[in-house]
Formats: structure tokens, sequence, C-alpha cells
């Protein structure tokens, strides 16, 4: 039976709404654009804090990059929230951890280990720091399974003794209201996932819609006779194949 994760989220809401006092949250986040949203739409309901643990960000300076721009979206929108630091090792907590997954697709079982990373992490911190609740952003994304992330969210909830909050955050417009925050605050907003295998298959995408682009102008230039543009055509097509 398909569950609605949103709903489940605003029957926890509407609970703590009703108890006049906010709760503490610890909610695992990848980036400054996928949290925008989300932080804006629960910080009447939450004293929040960011657990930045990301370790399968591939590449440093990316990472860097992601959590630098955490930081700076909260002091432009003046938000009281802490940002935690996870440890960050990609080697040990993450390549390590999907060992026999590399040629998985994005979107499978390399990505739901993934998730588990992150979020066990982030339960553990939670329970550790003594918060009343523990979530992430990630299903913020249209792009990632809102199934796993809040099944393996239900599972560390017992595991650690903490309340998961349970979410689908792309719902009600809250992605294009991401995307809205983040042009407004010229916010980097990073065109992949994180890790290598997601920065690989985004390149491969981007080639496979080039190539489509001039395969059809190539066929326009035949059509209208224009030798000189279809020899440039070619040889670009030829230059991107051999990349």
């Amino acid at each position: 039976m398909k569950i609605n994760y949103d709903l489940k989220m605003e029957e926890i809401l509407k609970e703590i709404s009703e108890s006049g006092k906010k709760k503490r949250l610890l909610i695992h986040s990848c980036c400054g654009p996928c949290s925008s949203s989300v932080l804006e739409y629960l910080k009447e309901f939450f004293k929040i804090d960011i657990y930045y643990y990301n370790p399968n960000i591939t590449f440093d300076y990316e990472y860097w990059a992601r959590m630098e721009e955490q930081k700076e979206m909260l002091e432009k929108l003046d938000y009281d929230m802490n940002v935690i630091e996870g440890i960050y090792n990609p080697k040990e907590d993450f390549f390590e951890k999907i060992k026999g997954l590399e040629n998985e697709k994005e979107g499978g079982q390399r990505c739901y280990s993934c998730y588990d990373i992150r979020i066990g992490e982030t339960a553990k911190k939670a329970k550790e720091e003594g918060y009343d609740f523990f979530s992430t952003v990630l299903s913020i994304s249209p792009m990632k399974n809102v199934n796993y992330i809040n099944e393996i969210g239900e599972k560390y909830s017992k595991e650690y003794d903490i309340p998961f909050l349970f979410a689908d955050f792309k719902k009600k417009n809250r992605y294009l209201r991401s995307v809205q925050i983040s042009k407004e605050l010229n916010m980097y907003r990073q065109e992949y996932c994180g890790c290598v295998f997601s920065k690989v298959e985004k390149e491969q995408r981007d080639k496979e819609k080039a190539l489509k682009w001039m395969t059809k102008a190539l066929e326009t230039a035949k059509k209208e006779k224009n030798t000189e543009q279809v020899k440039e055509i070619q040889e670009m097509i030829k230059s991107v194949k051999n990349n």
C-alpha cells in the first residue's frame, strides 16, 4: 500500500502545534538549496539544527563549497540554526560501504545504501545530543526515492529510540520553492547528487543530449546543402564522441 508521507508529517506537525511548544529537530542536509524551503516550512514547529554529514561527496572542493553555501544561506535568511559538521571520510564512510554496488544505476541499491549511511548517522547523533526528532531533507528532490528515505528513517528510529519526522518534502510546491529561494539568494546549485558515480552519469546524459541536438542540426544542414556547416557539425560530433 502506498504511504502518504506528507500526510504523516502533517499529523506530527499538528500534534506539535497543539502542544504549544517547539521540539528540537536534527535534520540531515546535503546542501543549502535542498534545505532552503524545508527549513522555511519547519522552523515554525521546531528548534532546528542541521547535520551536514555527506561522505558520499567524492571531491573535497565540492564538499566544502556545499557546506559554505549551507552556512551562508542561514546567515542571509537570519535563521537561528547551527550547522553541525559530521566527519568527512569518503574512503571509509562511503566507498568501503558501497563496495560491489559501483555499477548500480542511479536511484538503485547504491543510492539506498548512501541514504542509509547518512540517515543512520543522523539518528545516532540526534540520540546522543538529546534531540526530540531527526530527519533529512533528501525527499525534497524529485530524483530521490521517498519510500527508501522514510523506510530507512523508520528503521533507525526504532534502533535508536528517537522519533523520525516522516516527510515527502517536494510536495505542495516545496521543491519549486527551493528553486525560487536558490535563485533569490544567488546560491550555488550543484548539477549532480555528490558521488563520482552520479557525476559520471550526469556527464553522460549531457553528452547524449548534445549529440542528439547536433544530429538534428546536421540533418538540417544537409537538407539546406550547407557543405561548410555540415563539415563543422561533423567535427563537433566527432569531438564529443571522443571525449
